[in-house]
């Protein structure tokens, strides 16, 4: 392998010195070739084939109905993005003999987690992608402590602190990563003002959490609360937005403020207070001004070229959970293809190591961290069709990597057994 990265070199010097006329690009060109074939055969030769069995875990739940029209309902959230991820796995694994395969394991709504792994195989996964929640996450991870399982849904904090373990790696952002990109801005920005409004389902609770702890941490500063306890009705009546004209303004009798900090994870209401407060004033959190790890509105450092191509495939926008998995999919060739082992124990210790480094179309190369596996990566923060900035924002520093401002550092950290 030595031999192939030196001739890659050799081209790339070439390339760039001596194709400036003609004639020597058609040199150039025949000498590549040439090369490219002795590349194959000597990959070819120096890799044993590697067969990678990942197992793709979601509930088979049906989605909500979107608040709006404009948003089509996604079934199998998720699934379409990990299929991308076997798809560039596929292409550069053909050249080093690694197939890989993606086994959808579909749990009935109300079906226990690890019997619909067990029917789904008669061996025990080694390879878990999960796009499940807390609970049935931590299920399976304790089933299977010697496989390598990566979350792709959950955001829960306690996941990567108190109840953390050693063979699970996360790759969205925990809600501690997206709050604090929030209110990196909004200090940025000296917002610092702010009204906290909590919907009524648990998720909700877990948020305002996760934004008490941004808040105090970046010097904003809470001048008012409320709790939304109302259970909607219709959302798409012919009355609705009369309803809703006359109940916000009563509902949002706050102090005066620079901005409405919402937690409504399910999307009940939040989208409800933009333009109708009594105050005019800017909302973010889950509606509004939101954080979060991908959206259809991010081009930047060649984040188009990865959207048009999931579009193709699925005929929809790319969420959050399709990046995730994607991501998901990508560690996996990353580090079987540098290790040439499929051994989850492997590939956890590649992962971990300095020579670890993800290419996620955000502008810096994604590691993950090695005191609770989370990965390391910047916080879009977006309005509805806009990417409005990335944080960590300039000016907050930290002495290892601007990336560990946001969410739990190592001196927070409360996961002791993941190392």
């Amino acid at each position: 392998m030595n031999m192939i990265r030196l001739q890659i070199v050799a081209i790339r010097v070439w390339s760039t010195v001596f194709t400036r006329t003609p004639r020597v690009r058609r040199t150039f060109m025949i000498l590549l070739l040439g090369c490219y074939s002795a590349l194959v055969g000597q990959v070819a030769a120096a890799n044993t084939e590697i067969n990678v069995d990942v197992f793709y875990l979601l509930r088979d739940i049906q989605p909500p109905l979107p608040l709006s029209l404009i948003d089509k309902r996604v079934e199998k959230d998720g699934l379409d993005g990990a299929q991308l991820g076997l798809n560039d796995n596929q292409t550069t694994g053909s050249f080093l003999g690694h197939k890989y395969s993606l086994v959808e394991v579909l749990i009935p709504e109300e079906g226990d987690v690890i019997e619909s792994v067990q029917a789904a195989s008669s061996t025990a996964p080694t390879i878990i992608v999960a796009n499940l929640v807390a609970d049935d996450l931590l299920k399976v991870t304790d089933a299977y402590p010697d496989a390598l399982i990566l979350n792709v849904y959950a955001k829960d904090d306690r996941l990567r602190q108190e109840d953390c373990r050693p063979n699970l790696f996360h790759l969205p952002p925990s809600r501690a990563m997206l709050t604090d990109g929030l209110a990196q801005y909004l200090s940025w920005k000296r917002w610092k003002k702010v009204v906290v409004v909590t919907g009524r389902h648990p998720e909700d609770a877990l948020y305002t959490q996760a934004l008490d702890r941004s808040i105090k941490r970046f010097g904003l500063k809470v001048v008012d609360r409320n709790n939304w306890t109302t259970i909607p009705g219709a959302r798409r009546t012919d009355s609705g937005h009369h309803s809703a004209q006359q109940e916000i303004p009563a509902f949002t009798q706050f102090k005066d403020h620079d901005v409405v900090l919402v937690a409504d994870e399910i999307d009940e209401f939040g989208e409800y207070l933009s333009y109708r407060s009594r105050l005019p004033r800017p909302v973010a959190g889950t509606q509004g001004l939101m954080p979060t790890s991908w959206h259809r509105s991010h081009e930047q450092w060649g984040a188009t070229q990865i959207q048009r191509r999931f579009e193709k495939i699925a005929d929809r926008i790319m969420t959050e959970k399709d990046y995730s998995s994607w991501l998901a999919m990508r560690t996996l060739a990353e580090a079987i293809t540098n290790i040439g082992s499929a051994d989850p124990a492997s590939i956890r210790e590649f992962i971990l190591s300095d020579n670890f480094k993800l290419a996620g179309f955000k502008g810096k190369a994604l590691s993950f961290r090695r005191y609770n596996g989370q990965l390391r990566q910047p916080v879009l923060v977006v309005s509805p069709r806009m990417l409005i900035t990335v944080s960590p924002q300039q000016g907050f520093l930290h002495q290892l990597t601007e990336l560990d401002t946001l969410g739990y550092d190592e001196p927070e950290s409360l996961c002791k057994n993941f190392k």
